[in-house]
């Protein structure tokens, strides 16, 4: 896809984000918002997948590890023909498979279930070692937020990813700068975050614009070419991207619009469609 097509897709990202949230009167829109272009790009241009068999052996894998920016995950799987849009207006309700964290017995095209920090890059750590193990040579890749870091077993995982030099397995952190307190330079900073991951025996990439296609483009050309160690992508990118009263505002990491602000943002994503 060219960057016109690919910009169309994550402003429809947006939208659905946006749906679910208001409808559930809950959830995360405002790191669901930032990461809405990662998303967009792995599942359209980058990741190897068929949303008509979303279990085929030789899929690239995605987790979550960021599990409660499911509605991003949710919003695109929906855009890329993985399931009904409409779903989306039935996020968190009692019945819906598509609950507040990702659910990947429920939920086509979900790889793992995630939600408790910290925990999904280890599956996805896993899933390269497996694929290293059986010779097979899908990729994996897994999103983390940047507060996330902030937990141990990431770099636990990291280490055993480093050690075994999983060039199959790519990182890639959303740094918006603010967690669910505050910003992370205030609540527990990890810096530096590009630092720590070469002393973990990654490759890093640090993409200044994460919202922007041709810096991914590049991002992810280079972790494919790497060979012989895992790649991290730090993303530099905006919370509650797209969305004017949303951007860079902590309130609203986990907050859901209400009628008029749902009704505002939309109208300013129609302007971008």
């Amino acid at each position: 896809m060219d960057n016109a097509e690919l910009k169309k897709a994550a402003t429809e990202v947006r939208k659905g984000i946006l749906t679910g949230t208001h409808a559930a009167k809950s959830g995360h829109p405002g790191g669901s918002l930032s990461a809405a272009d990662i998303f967009t790009f792995l599942y359209f241009e980058e990741m190897n997948i068929d949303p008509k068999d979303p279990r085929k052996a030789d899929r690239d894998r995605f987790v979550l590890s960021k599990g409660h920016t499911a509605p991003g995950l949710y919003a695109t799987l929906a855009e890329r023909g993985y399931f009904p849009k409409e779903d989306l207006e039935t996020l968190r309700h009692i019945g819906s498979h598509l609950q507040g964290h990702p659910n990947m017995n429920d939920t086509p095209g979900v790889d793992m279930s995630t939600g408790s920090l910290g925990q999904g890059i280890s599956a996805a750590v896993g899933m390269a070692l497996a694929g290293k193990h059986w010779g097979q040579d899908y990729r994996v890749y897994a999103l983390l937020g940047d507060g996330e870091i902030e937990e141990g077993e990431v770099w636990e995982a990291s280490m055993l990813a480093g050690n075994h030099k999983l060039d199959n397995l790519c990182l890639i952190v959303d740094y918006n700068g603010l967690q669910i307190d505050g910003p992370i330079a205030e609540v527990n900073s990890a810096e530096p975050i590009a630092d720590k991951f070469r002393a973990f025996n990654f490759h890093v990439v640090e993409v200044a614009d994460g919202n922007d296609f041709d810096q991914l483009r590049a991002a992810f050309k280079e972790a494919r070419e790497t060979k012989g160690a895992p790649t991290c992508i730090v993303a530099h990118t905006v919370k509650g991207k797209g969305v004017s009263f949303m951007e860079n505002q902590v309130g609203w990491h986990g907050k859901a619009p209400n009628d008029e602000q749902y009704a505002q943002a939309m109208a300013e994503l129609e302007k971008e469609a």
